[in-house]
């Protein structure tokens, strides 16, 4: 079972605006909208720097 974690983050007013913008534009919630950048940053590193190894812990 995967575990999920709750990410907390604080950004000024008018960028939330803007992002929330771009989310409706992409037809993304904000979460959707973020696990996809966070996803596409990991991917493109992954490919220029090869795999990243993570030991999950079993909590």
């Amino acid at each position: 079972m995967k575990k999920e974690r709750h990410f907390g983050l604080r950004i000024d007013d008018e960028l939330l605006r803007k992002f929330h913008y771009v989310c409706d534009y992409n037809g993304r919630s904000a979460n959707g909208q973020i696990l996809y950048l966070i996803r596409k940053c990991v991917k493109e590193f992954e490919n220029t720097e090869g795999e990243i190894k993570v030991e999950l812990e079993n909590k």
